[in-house]
């Protein structure tokens, strides 16, 4: 039988990063015409996987739609926001940075007037209280415009991705096309262990003990956090995430510049000397990336890429139940 193609359809791609967002939807059928972000190693990265890709290196609080006519009528505006804090003080009002840029989204629908809205975030944007008044400004704005909307919560270890993280999605589409909108469900298959991901690339140059420590790594990574852009170094993520590394015997406070050679120790009294990093293209598979993609500047900037980036095949699972719901 002969296999059709998916009919491409086209995106635009707000706080674009490293390009996860867009790439798992370029997989569910979605062409970015315009990709914004406002960091330049970003912008290289995006190049440099995609040079066909058009990436406007600009802040979305002054970007006007009306001098890139591309960006209209497209079936999909996508972004991938800076994670909001999470903090019981939250207002809509607030001056924190990525409410405006939450808000700065939702306006951007009176000029581009996508068929589609997705934007991702964090879990507790969906349902806390703190964030009542948010999700209401959303709602007004969205109703006003004659959008539907609704929120949920994925996982991505039930999407092929080896990381407990959980994503807050945001869906909104023009008139009753909501009503075809399915939630992607969990995949059946058993979520991908930190060992059966990393353990080719941990014997890559030639560890003896790679196997012994991947069968060890016999659960699903922590959040991959990127960390804050203005200070510090690259680590896995807060005191908690470490003490989950460290209990499959990796070092959660550094970032390795190369994996594991013949030499290196496997002896659990040596502490966090016997403890391997990842590097940054390991954590890069825990992110559901492809090898095959790559990150520009050097080793922290590029870790911060990973950690802040919107793992691809959850956005291609969110992608294709989006096409599904347009009628494709």
């Amino acid at each position: 039988m002969k296999k059709h193609r998916l009919e491409r359809l086209r995106s635009l791609a707000v706080c674009a990063g490293a390009g996860g967002l867009a790439l798992g939807l370029e997989q569910a059928g979605f062409d970015p015409v315009l990709l914004l972000d406002n960091r330049p190693v970003a912008c290289e990265t995006l190049r440099l996987n995609r040079p066909t890709w058009r990436v406007l290196e600009t802040d979305l609080l002054g970007f006007d739609p009306v001098e890139h006519q591309e960006a209209y009528d497209v079936d999909l505006l996508a972004a991938g926001l800076p994670r909001v804090k999470a903090s019981a003080a939250v207002r809509r009002e607030s001056s924190d940075e990525e409410i405006r840029m939450l808000e700065a989204t939702i306006m951007l629908m009176h000029g581009v007037q996508p068929r589609a809205l997705l934007i991702e975030n964090v879990p507790d944007l969906v349902s806390k209280p703190a964030y009542e008044s948010i999700r209401a400004y959303v709602a007004t704005e969205l109703e006003h415009l004659g959008y539907r909307h609704c929120w949920f919560v994925v996982n991505a270890m039930h999407h092929g991705v080896p990381q407990d993280w959980k994503q807050g999605v945001l869906v909104a589409f023009k008139g009753n096309v909501i009503d075809g909108f399915v939630t992607p469900a969990p995949d059946t298959e058993v979520p991908i262990t930190v060992g059966e991901a990393l353990c080719a690339s941990m014997a890559a140059r030639g560890w003896p003990h790679a196997a012994a420590w991947a069968a060890q790594a016999d659960r699903v990574a922590p959040t991959l956090v990127g960390g804050s852009w203005n200070r510090g170094g690259a680590d896995l993520g807060p005191t908690g995430s470490k003490r989950s590394w460290a209990r499959m015997r990796v070092n959660g406070g550094t970032v390795a510049d190369e994996v594991p050679g013949p030499g290196f120790p496997w002896d659990m009294s040596l502490g966090v000397r016997g403890m391997v990093a990842l590097t940054v293209e390991q954590a890069a598979c825990l992110q559901g990336f492809p090898d095959e993609w790559s990150f520009t500047g050097r080793k922290t900037a590029r870790y911060r890429q990973v950690g802040h980036a919107s793992p691809p095949p959850v956005a291609r699972v969110l992608g294709l139940a989006v096409r599904a719901a347009l009628g494709y």
